[in-house]
Parts: structure tokens; sequence; C-alpha cells
């Protein structure tokens, strides 16, 4: 009987803790420092740089995307299943539940992950759980999880879990499909892990079917290039592709590899996007790699945690990055 309160004690403290409510969190700063490794670097970010974290306390925070309608940016809980609402008077929410995942049974990983506006300002997700390309379908002020399937499926069989997006400017959607969000290898329909695109009809074509962990992808400011990362700890790099005159890909080649960074480093080739500059801002070993369209790597912003995905806001003044369970900003030039 004398045991009874300890074990009581216990499991409060691990109930209370479950239940730990995220934080928003502007004053804290983390031991990230901005690495210059070329002059040219510091047209775009100082070298004296102040990486914030302006909320914490996510599973696993990813797909960023500013919203300017919103005033702010929202960005994926993959595990849990939610996406948040940062706003720039420092609040946060929670935007949408459920959202990558419409069932009522668990899975593994099974939320949203990329997110992207396309040119209607609709929200387009990347859902795990059910393993598709989707639009909301309602209005962001007053969202719900309504959802259309733009695309889940290549030849019949289902995807694996599309995991990140860049959306061209005539609509089509690009993506990739690791298998990250299946809850098990017997969930798998599809043999490889494939980068596709999708029209505006619904048509699927595969573009990449030989990367073993393709993960973050953008086009270049011309949408004549699209880079895409690997993340696989045996293969840590990123490939450029050249789009032909139907969007598809050709002449595939290596664009980056940090396999050297890897050695020290946290973190694996994941999301990216293009500055207006037309530099490649990549999450990868030691948080987000800044790369010009030739393939030298130029600066590091440092985040010290493994650094999953960046968005821009619309004047490109503001870095936002997740980071493990973190979302950090940064000033850009």
């Amino acid at each position: 009987m004398k045991t009874l309160p300890l074990i009581l004690l216990a499991f409060l403290l691990v109930l209370f803790a479950c239940n730990t409510p995220k934080k928003v969190n502007n004053q804290v700063q983390t031991s990230a420092l901005v690495i210059i490794l070329e002059p040219e670097a510091e047209k775009i970010i100082d070298k004296n740089a102040t990486v914030e974290v302006i909320a914490e306390g996510f599973s696993w925070a990813e797909g960023p995307v500013w919203v300017n309608d919103l005033n702010a940016v929202l960005f994926s809980d993959v595990p849990e299943n939610k996406i948040y609402k940062w706003t720039l008077d420092d609040s946060l929410s929670v935007f949408l539940e459920p959202s990558g995942y419409t069932d009522d049974t668990a899975n593994f990983e099974s939320g949203s992950n990329g997110l992207m506006l396309d040119g209607s300002g609709r929200l387009i997700l990347c859902q795990h759980g059910d393993r598709r390309i989707a639009s909301l379908n309602t209005d962001l002020k007053t969202p719900s999880s309504l959802f259309t399937t733009l695309a889940d499926n290549y030849k019949a069989k289902k995807f694996n879990s599309p995991n990140d997006l860049h959306i061209k400017s005539n609509g089509d959607i690009y993506f990739t499909d690791p298998p990250y969000g299946l809850p098990n290898d017997s969930a798998r329909e599809i043999e490889f892990n494939g980068v596709y695109k999708v029209n505006d009809i619904g048509e699927v074509t595969l573009l990449v079917d030989s990367l073993t962990r393709p993960n973050g992808i953008a086009l270049s400011l011309d949408e004549k290039t699209a880079y895409v990362a690997n993340s696989d700890p045996e293969k840590v790099v990123w490939y450029r592709y050249k789009l032909d005159s139907l969007g598809n890909f050709t002449d595939g080649s290596l664009f980056f590899d940090a396999t050297h960074l890897s050695l020290t480093e946290k973190g694996l080739p994941d999301g990216l996007k293009i500055h207006k500059s037309g530099n490649i801002f990549a999450t990868g070993p030691g948080g987000v790699l800044i790369i010009t369209p030739e393939g030298k790597h130029i600066a590091t912003i440092r985040t010290g945690a493994k650094a999953a995905n960046c968005a821009f806001d619309t004047e490109q003044k503001t870095l936002y990055i997740t980071a493990t369970d973190m979302l950090m900003r940064v000033a850009l030039k």
C-alpha cells in the first residue's frame, strides 16, 4: 500500500509531460551561427544574423509555408496529424486537425507533411496517412478538414506517402513519394520511391524511379531545372534534372554531395526552397545550406538540431525553418 502514492505520482508526471502545451518562445535563441563560406553569401544573409526559436514542443515539425492573407506561417506536425499556425503577433494555434489522415484508426506518422499554396491561393497538402496529394476545400480563415484528392495512385497502386511538393506556374504539382509515412512494409503497393507530377486534370506522370529516398523538391526560378533531395544516410546528396517541353525530367546529374558534412553534422537532405537570387536554401547536415545553382556551398545557417524544411515570407526578408521539435526564423537581407 505504501508504494501506491509513488506509482500514482509517476503516472501523473508522465500524463503531464505528454500533455505539455506547445509553446511560443520568441525569447529563446539557439546556439546557431551563420557560417559564411563565400563572400557572395553576405549579399543574402548577415554573418551575425540570429536564429530564433519562435515555437517549440512539437513531435516533428515540417512543411512550413507563409500565408500572406493570414500574416502567418503554417506548418505540419507530422506524427500528431496537425497543422499549426504561428502569426507575427507571436500567437500559436492549431490550424487543422486532422491534417493528413482522416480515418479513425491509428497510423504511423499519419499527418500532413509538405504544404504549398497554388496559384489560386488554395492550400495543397502532401498527406502521409491518406497517401495522397490533396487540396483543402475550405477558406484558410475558417479551416476544417475537408479535402479533395488530386492524386492518390500511380497505375492503380497507392502512393507510399507523398512527402514534399512544388507547384509549377502552369499548375502542375511535382512531388516526392518516399516510404516514411507507411505503417509497415506490407502496406507498400509501389516497390520504388518515386518522383511524380500531376496535372490539373489528375494525370499522374512518373518522373524518376531510381532514387533511394527522394524528399525535398523545388524548381528553379525559370522552371527549367528541378532539384531533388535524397534523404538516405548512405547517399547524402541532391540531384538536378532538366525539364523538357512537357515538364518531364531529363539529364539527371549529381548536384551536391554532402557526405563529408554528414560525418560530423546532424541531419540529412530534406526540404528546400529557391531564393529570388536563384540560390538554393536546402535543409541538410548542419542546418540550412545555401548552395548556388552551380552547386557551390556558400553558407550554412546552423540550427543545432536536424532541420526538416524551410520557407520564405512574401518579401523574402525572413526565412522560417522547421527543425525537429521547433519552428525557427532568421532575418535575410
